[in-house]
């Protein structure tokens, strides 16, 4: 681990870099050219197939499709730089919808298909959107949001696109469509993050971005492992983590991706091992599944080719890691580190033959090369030495462009020296190895899903009997974090705790419903207003204990 320091009149900079090499960048390829590359010599090998249906796309068919859905994105006038929003699940089709988009010069945003509609509303004016991707399940949602609508589903739909017959009118189209040259310092994805604060929004990200991001994610892996890998693709690809570092890796190594649009433990230990999955992303949640539910000791374990699972979006617990070796010996538990406004940056695993080392377990792993990362004071800003938790800044190419529309935000995490200011606490040990300690940002992740309380607080504050409210992440077994809320009822309120949380379940998406709500008397909060959550938790959890103890003696 190489270590730079900077003298600087008021402050020794502490910068921690990768203890591996460098790895170079092409500067000329776009992001689906990057991920394509070579793509032709393996024409006939399957590059998605969907889980439930057996539906397949080619390596030829995925390059065919990328280019008919560019053309006809352009035949249907999408201009370089504007956003097209896809709503739908993990399909067969996703990756050549979002490579697609980002081929014609359009920007790729994804949303969660399970999202409330007036959540995609928000989503599709925060990004000034120009067209939606969707399938014929959602479409309902989208329909009168006021803009075309193409709809990948094999029934048409009156007032919609349709897929198929969009592609086969690009094959008959002539080329005459102007050619807006793609750059790789053209956006190319707009994901929606509650970033390091609060409410969602678009972090912009070029072409540039993520093929660096890869070539750093990827650096460890060998020409040996080309085409050899079998990828789960569970984990939202409109999440950054399933369109970049399970689509888009995927793809770059020629691998097979096996598409599942929802968990279930039947049909995921099925899947594993009727489609012989060797790599496996998914979230704790999923680990703590396998590790209890009986219904794992329906299946042959022995038929598994599984070599690895990886975990990223929320922290794994040392005795849930302990509890899934002992029970799948032969698979390696990986961590990785990552946010959406840079991707990945860190990795637990590197090839070992290749002198890449293994990382501690409960660490989230090494610094990718082209990295710097240090580690902050939050209230000095001071860089801290190794063995000094502090807030995590990371620098790279890989770095967001900013928020969308949003220079406020964006100034807030990213400094005038180029760090993202990642609102994790964590330290390097003298190994190299990063864990995280605690989270500044007050995100709740629920499931690996972010929920930002304060959406809920302004979801709580709508109602009409509501005065005040307060939304505090509850630990919980099976979800890692539950949204909880402390609300002050005025005066003269009729509702009860049940009719408060069904206000909002009313209007949200189901992982960021508040599954536990306490009536209080007032809202705790420091001089400058801000609302004292830990405080909060805590007498909650306290509350808590008393009610079971209650229910128990």
């Amino acid at each position: 681990m190489e270590k730079l320091k900077l003298h600087s009149e008021h402050n020794e900079e502490i910068i921690f870099r990768s203890k591996y090499p460098g790895v170079a960048v092409p500067d000329n390829l776009t992001l689906p050219d990057f991920v394509l590359q070579d793509a032709e010599l393996y024409a006939d090998k399957v590059a998605f197939v969907e889980a439930m249906s057996g539906k397949a796309y080619t390596y030829g068919d995925v390059v065919r499709d990328i280019k008919r859905f560019a053309k006809a994105l352009k035949s249907l006038g999408l201009r370089k730089g504007r956003v097209v929003i896809v709503v739908l699940p993990n399909v067969a089709e996703y990756g050549i919808v979002a490579l697609g988009i980002m081929s014609a010069g359009g920007v790729f945003s994804g949303a969660n298909p399970t999202a409330h509609i007036s959540e995609l509303e928000k989503q599709v004016e925060a990004a000034d959107a120009k067209l939606i991707v969707t399938n014929g399940t959602v479409y309902e949602k989208v329909k009168g949001l006021g803009l075309p609508v193409i709809v990948v589903d094999e029934k048409r739909i009156e007032s919609a696109i349709n897929w198929s017959e969009l592609l086969e009118a690009a094959d008959r189209a002539g080329n005459y469509i102007t050619k807006e040259d793609v750059q790789q310092t053209d956006l190319c994805a707009l994901p929606f993050s509650s970033g390091t604060t609060g409410m969602s929004k678009g972090v912009m990200l070029t072409h540039r971005n993520l093929v660096a991001n890869l070539c750093s994610t990827l650096f460890s892996v060998g020409p040996e492992i080309i085409g050899q890998v079998t990828t789960l693709g569970l984990i939202p690809f409109f999440h950054i983590y399933g369109i970049t570092g399970i689509c888009c890796a995927t793809l770059r190594n020629k691998g097979k991706v096996v598409m599942m649009n929802r968990f279930d433990l039947r049909t995921f230990l099925n899947a594993l091992i009727t489609q012989e999955i060797t790599f496996a992303p998914i979230v704790p949640p999923i680990i703590l599944t396998l590790v209890k539910d009986p219904i794992v000791e329906e299946f042959d374990l022995t038929k598994l080719k599984l070599r690895a699972v990886m975990t990223a979006a929320a922290p794994l617990a040392p005795e849930l890691l302990n509890a899934f070796e002992k029970k799948f010996p032969g698979v390696q538990v990986q961590e990785a580190y990552g946010l959406t406004e840079h991707s990945c940056i860190t990795l637990s695993h590197g090839d070992p033959v290749k002198g890449h080392g293994i990382a501690k377990k409960n660490s989230v792993g090494f610094i990718l090369p082209n990295l710097e990362v240090k580690f902050i004071d939050p209230d000095t800003g001071r860089s801290l030495p190794k063995n000094t938790p502090g807030e995590i800044c990371v620098r790279s190419l890989c770095v967001m462009q900013g928020y969308y529309n949003n220079e406020e935000e964006t100034s807030r995490t990213i400094d005038k020296n180029g760090w993202l200011h990642t609102g994790d606490i964590g330290y390097i040990d003298d190994d190299g190895d990063i864990f995280i300690v605690d989270r500044i940002k007050e995100l709740i992740k629920y499931k690996g899903f972010q929920v930002a309380p304060a959406e809920l607080e302004a979801i709580l504050l709508t109602h009409p009997s509501v005065d005040d409210a307060a939304v505090v992440p509850l630990p919980d077994e099976e979800a890692g974090e539950i949204p909880a809320a402390c609300v002050v009822m005025n005066a003269n309120s009729k509702e009860t705790e049940e009719d408060i949380m069904n206000h909002v379940a009313s209007t949200v998406a189901h992982y960021k419903k508040v599954r536990v709500l306490q009536f209080v008397d007032a809202i705790p909060k420091s001089p400058s207003g801000k609302i004292m959550r830990r405080l909060l938790k805590e007498k909650m959890v306290e509350k808590m204990k008393t009610k079971v103890k209650k229910i128990t003696n």
